[in-house]
This record gives structure tokens, C-alpha cells and sequence, in this order.
């Protein structure tokens, strides 16, 4: 397996289809994230390209381009306000590749990062617009998977924009069925996601539906309102055994602001087994928006679900 960084940064401007890449803008586990310039239609893209290096043999990415190929087609058909659409999905000289609209409005994880705990009539506004991106994305029968705060940006008009939708799909999805998810994670590929927010699911390999994604994004509302993840630990197994067998701290020594039924509504959404946890996304956020409202008048109806 290749170093990303010195790979990376060998592509600087390469073109690939009809865009040239002009520089690094991110690294992850699955590659990287270039700026780059569109000649037809001529605009500034992002262009996101998975690297064959990143994979311990030959076999192996052959097997991930042809998962990704059909991933890649289900996720193109994807149109919500708030899902980052894709242009267009490319392999050219071993290298995959998707081209996406480039977004300069910085992601929820830099928010988060520099101003720690978000108020909590911020944190229910990027709790609802993420909400209805997945309800939307499950209701077509994609799974995020890689729910996180670094996987939201923000558009240059304000909204929020969910990315890498399906994508951790194919990227945690186990070549043999005999691999769990916690084989995967103690493995030294590109293939863990993100322990912080991974379902306990996730974490032992058990059968996902909508429900995992649900819990994740507790996991990021926790994050926004505490400015801190709920577990934590040394390695990727660590935090994922926490969330199979740990509760979650409570929020209250965390944020003191925070009223007492939004811990309700983030332990419900973070409850071990997927049919105690709310059916949908957007259950979630109006059961959160609905407490935050009584918080600011008393007197208003409640809706717990």
C-alpha cells in the first residue's frame, strides 16, 4: 500500500475526462480530493479520485470498482437540496474518479472544531437539514454509513449539504460474508469508517437498515451540543466495543444549558438496539425541534415520539 500524501500529491495536474486538477484539498481513507478545473462545461469542480494503491492487491480494487461502479449509479440519482449531487464517475489510467461541485463553505467538523458546543437552536437547524437528506436518500434505498460532521458542508447560500452518500456503503461492505465489520476494523486497509460515529451495528457486524444512519446522527448531535463525541478510545476496535456494550455519558455535566428532553431525544436515538431508536430520521428532528421549542415557551405543545 502506497503513502497517500506522496501519491496525492503526484496527481497535481493530471487530467482526468475534462478536468485538470490544480491542487489538494482533502485526504481520507478512500483517496483524495482534488480542486480542479472543468473544460466542458467549463466551472470549478471537486473532483474526488480512489486510489488503486490504497489497496493490498490487485483483486481486491477490482472487486471495490465494480461495486462502486453501480453504487456510484444509484447515488447519481440522488436530487435533494440537501445531498451534494454528482456530475459525473470516471476510470482513467487505474484511477476511479467522481466529479462533484466545489463547495467553499467549509465543513460542520471545522465549525465544530473551532467554536465547540453549537447552541441548541443551531444544532436542531443542521440536525433537520441532514435529517430530511437522509430520510430522502433512505426512502431510494441508499445507507450512508459514514455519517459524520467532516461529511457536511456548508453551500455558499447557507443550506447544508450531505456527501459521500453510499460510498462508506462500498467501502465497508466485507468481500467474503465470513468478514464482520470488526475483522474489518482491526485490519490495516482503507476499509474502517469512522469509529466515532459507527452503529453498534456497525461495530459487530450485524445487518444495517436506515436505523444505523439514525443512530449516527445522534452521535453528531451529541457531538454538536457537547463539543465532544460520546466515545472515544486508543484504537478503532476500542470505541467500537463502546458503542456495542457502553451507554453514552450524559449530556447534562457536558452542557448544562441543555433541558433535560433533549437528552431524551439523543438517547433515544442512541439506544443499542435499532427498534427502540426512532423509525426515521425525521422523527428524530421534530421530536428535537419540539423539545427546543418548549425549552423557549412552556406553554407550547410537545410532540415526543
Amino acid at each position: 500500500m502506497g503513502d497517500l500524501e506522496s501519491i496525492s500529491n503526484q496527481l497535481n495536474g493530471r487530467t482526468l475526462g475534462t478536468c485538470t486538477l490544480q491542487g489538494l484539498i482533502g485526504r481520507g481513507g478512500m483517496g483524495a480530493v482534488y480542486l480542479a478545473q472543468q473544460a466542458r462545461p467549463r466551472r470549478t469542480v471537486a473532483v474526488k479520485v480512489l486510489l488503486p494503491e490504497l489497496f493490498s492487491n490487485p483483486t481486491g480494487f477490482s472487486e471495490f470498482l465494480a461495486r462502486f461502479r453501480r453504487e456510484a449509479d444509484a447515488i447519481a440519482a440522488l436530487d435533494h437540496i440537501n445531498i451534494m449531487p454528482i456530475y459525473e464517475y470516471g476510470e482513467q489510467d487505474q484511477l476511479a474518479y467522481l466529479v462533484m461541485p466545489y463547495v467553499s463553505g467549509g465543513s460542520l467538523r471545522e465549525v465544530v472544531a473551532k467554536r465547540g458546543k453549537l447552541p441548541l437552536s443551531e444544532a436542531s437547524n443542521i440536525v433537520e437539514q441532514v435529517a430530511a437528506a437522509l430520510d430522502y436518500a433512505h426512502q431510494h434505498g441508499i445507507i450512508h454509513r459514514d455519517l459524520k460532521p467532516g461529511n457536511i458542508v456548508f453551500h455558499a447560500d447557507g443550506r447544508l449539504l450531505l456527501t459521500d452518500f453510499g460510498i462508506a456503503k462500498v467501502l465497508n461492505e466485507p468481500a467474503s460474508p465470513n468478514v464482520t465489520a470488526m475483522q474489518t476494523l482491526t485490519s490495516t486497509g482503507m476499509l474502517i469508517g469512522t469509529p466515532e460515529y459507527l452503529s453498534p451495528e456497525q461495530a459487530t457486524g450485524a445487518p444495517i437498515d436506515n436505523r444505523s444512519d439514525i443512530y449516527s446522527l445522534g452521535i453528531v448531535l451529541f457531538h454538536l451540543l457537547s463539543g465532544r463525541v460520546p466515545f472515544s478510545g486508543t484504537t478503532p476496535v476500542a470505541v467500537a466495543i463502546k458503542h456495542a456494550t457502553e451507554e453514552p455519558p450524559s449530556l447534562a455535566p457536558l452542557n448544562p444549558d441543555v433541558p433535560p428532553g433533549v437528552e431524551k431525544v439523543i438517547l433515544k436515538a442512541l439506544a443499542k438496539k435499532p427498534e427502540q431508536r426512532y423509525a426515521k430520521a425525521g422523527d428524530l428532528a421534530r421530536a428535537l425541534r419540539a423539545v427546543t421549542t418548549e425549552a423557549r415557551d412552556p406553554d407550547a405543545p410537545i410532540l415526543m415520539r
